[in-house]
């Protein structure tokens, strides 16, 4: 029987990129919030007559082919999926992926394909792995794969579902669910593709270099981040969703403030013309620079501020908050 998997992408509410070690350490009280979407990535796995490795991304129409895992450590072609191969020592399997996410979009869509292509090929090796270990596994290779550090947050949605605030201490990584009225928040946010792909890898890491070296502007930013988290944690779990809008307009002046590049005018096109519409906060997802866009707003506005997003040009991205994380069928 073929093994198939799938696991969740996400929003990041507040307080993303202070999850890439070390600089949450430098922090106290780090923490980002994110929800898991409905939008997946699915991997799955065939055995084959003979000891070759197809990997095949119906996504990009790409194939790669091996005879021996060995030979897949340095292919840079469908890169990700190559070093997992590797690392689980593939053979005679054709491993065949999807995502439902737009490329580029700053939703984790690698990393729900990453936790996804893991589990699937953890389950071809009969080898058993925790969660968190396989998670660990799934940030070291897109590390390798991308070539500059990772974040933590990513993974988990992917790994967990729903909603969730990843604490960043020094004695360890704790995921701590919200007890959240998911179908309340749904119906605030209207999420869409803006037509621009982004590289969070190297928007993260010119900013990540920036803290190391002591630049202090970026420094104030990071308190500022970790403290709107903190305040937008308080309002979600309060259910004041008046005061959530609040939390989200103020993490995105935080994040605008980190590199020039995280904002773009089309972007800043696409909020005005939401914010006409009744949006009272907006943010692009992940690092910023394009991809994903979400708007939040009151329940009424919805239409009018999805009417003004599609009639500006981006693509609207149905969605529900996915209670559910990985799953193997």
């Amino acid at each position: 029987m073929p093994i198939v998997t799938s696991a969740p992408t996400r929003i990041d509410l507040a307080g993303g990129t202070i999850d890439i070690w070390p600089l949450y350490l430098f922090h106290p009280g780090a923490q980002t919030l994110n929800a898991a979407l409905s939008i997946r990535a699915h991997a799955r796995i065939e055995t084959r007559s003979d000891d070759r490795i197809v990997i095949h991304s119906r996504d990009i129409g790409a194939t790669v082919e091996a005879s021996h895992w060995t030979e897949l450590r340095d292919r840079r072609e469908l890169r990700l999926l190559s070093l997992l191969c590797h690392f689980f020592e593939a053979r005679g399997i054709t491993l065949t992926t999807e995502s439902e996410s737009p490329a580029g979009a700053g939703i984790a869509g690698s990393s729900a394909l990453n936790v996804a292509v893991c589990a699937a090929l953890a389950q071809w090796k009969r080898t058993h792995y925790e969660p968190e270990a396989l998670l660990h596994i799934a940030m070291n290779v897109e590390a390798q794969t991308i070539a500059v550090p990772t974040g933590l947050q990513d993974y988990r949605p992917a790994m967990y579902g729903g909603i969730a605030a990843l604490e960043l201490e020094v004695d360890g990584v704790r995921r701590v669910p919200l007890h959240v009225d998911a179908a309340e928040l749904e119906r605030r946010i209207v999420l869409c593709y803006t037509g621009e792909p982004r590289n969070s890898g190297t928007n993260n890491w010119e900013i990540t270099k920036r803290h190391i070296d002591g630049d202090a502007f970026v420094f104030e930013c990071f308190e500022r981040i970790r403290d709107t988290a903190a305040a937008m944690r308080r309002a979600l779990t309060a259910g004041d969703w008046p005061a959530v809008g609040a939390a989200l307009a103020e993490e995105w002046e935080n994040r605008k403030r980190l590199a020039p590049g995280v904002t773009t005018a089309a972007i800043d096109n696409l909020i005005g013309r939401a914010r006409d519409a009744g949006a009272t906060a907006a943010k692009v997802c992940g690092a910023g620079g394009g991809g994903c866009l979400f708007c939040y707003g009151p329940p009424e506005r919805q239409a009018a501020i999805r009417e003004a997003l599609n009639a500006s040009g981006a693509r609207l991205l149905d969605f529900r908050v996915e209670r559910n994380g990985l799953t193997r069928g």
